[in-house]
């Protein structure tokens, strides 16, 4: 598989650059400082995606100037050319971060194959488009697929699409298309439900307007997590107010692999780091009195105390009636060799 062992973190650019190269160019430094694995940008021919005569949705009439422009007129203004992915691939060559951009057609799916893109990711848009989902299977490459807006049964009949063309590496994304998402319709309990179903890695493509849920998908187990930035909420496009900043992406980063490093393997065993403590908060069998060379050793003659380093005290049964092999003085932490 391409994706590294640990959580895939993917900073999504999306249209974020507004048509401009130079903002994209920023867009993979900030991503690069960040520290995200990858960084995802979106390929498309406006003509092939949209009509003309296809409204905005809702958000994208909140966040975009233009009350008459059509979907097709703003999508034109945020497509970037041919040279202008060639350059950006190039610069995520340079900066060691992987590039990602996610294919809206059969053009954009041969193009980035020629590009050299390690990953193919399916958005949810397109999850219930069988003849694209195939054609993008052919290509034979792992692939990250968004279920926002999609039943259990539209993923499983995706998923039959997919492997039936030849598609072998699937990660499953749970995902909310709102744009921002309310926390009360995130329900990340889904993605656990993807995994369980199909048996594939899953992750979360988080639109929420935070970081919390993401870091919380993790902690769920979720092997890939994909989160909208740019540069500044302030700027005009559809997908600014749903985004991280730069700042709060590089904290979104951190939080995620420090929760990471918490989850450990599953063994409950000491830590390296509580031994020590071990030593000073547990209790040892102690001598309550004076117990003299070969004197038996009767209950009321211990205690339990701090530190444990001598007999642990669920031996209490095997020390009583023993006898003291030596002088031992009150307070004395009991060790084997005294009795």
């Amino acid at each position: 598989m391409v994706l590294k062992s640990g959580v895939f973190i993917i900073a999504e650019a999306g249209v974020n650059h507004n048509g401009n190269l130079e903002t994209a160019k920023r867009l993979v430094d900030a991503a690069v400082v960040a520290g995200a694995d990858a960084v995802k940008f979106q390929t498309f021919v406006p003509e092939d995606v949209v009509t003309g005569s296809a409204e905005k949705a809702l958000y994208q009439k909140a966040n975009v100037a233009g009350g008459r422009e059509t979907q097709l007129d703003m999508i034109r203004r945020y497509a970037l050319s041919k040279e202008n992915f060639h350059t950006l691939w190039d610069c995520c060559e340079r900066a060691g971060i992987m590039f990602l951009s996610t294919p809206f057609d059969y053009y954009s799916v041969d193009f980035l194959d020629q590009l050299g893109v390690p990953i193919y990711k399916i958005p949810s848009g397109e999850l219930t488009n069988n003849r694209f989902l195939g054609y993008v299977a052919t290509r034979g490459k792992p692939l990250i697929v968004s279920t926002g807006m999609a039943t259990l049964g539209e993923v499983e009949e995706a998923l039959e699409v997919l492997q039936d063309a030849g598609a072998r590496e699937i990660t499953l994304l749970h995902c909310t298309s709102a744009y921002p998402t309310p926390y009360e319709e995130v329900n990340l309990r889904a993605m656990i439900t993807l995994r369980q179903a199909f048996g594939l890695p899953v992750g979360y493509s988080d639109h929420t307007p935070g970081t919390e849920v993401a870091v919380a998908a993790v902690a769920l187990g979720a092997r890939v997590i994909e989160k909208h930035f740019t540069l500044s909420w302030n700027m005009e496009g559809p997908d600014h107010k749903a985004s991280l900043e730069p700042g709060e992406l590089a904290g979104m980063v951190r939080a995620i692999r420090n929760v990471e490093k918490a989850l450990g393997d599953g063994r409950k065993r000491p830590s390296p780091g509580e031994h020590d403590v071990m030593r000073t908060a547990r209790r040892s069998l102690v001598a309550a009195c004076d117990i003299a060379e070969g004197e038996m050793i009767t209950e009321d003659k211990l205690a339990i105390k701090r530190p444990g380093t001598g007999i642990p005290p669920k031996m209490w049964c095997l020390v009583v009636g023993r006898r003291a092999r030596m002088d031992i003085p009150a307070d004395t932490v009991l060790t084997w060799d005294m009795i």
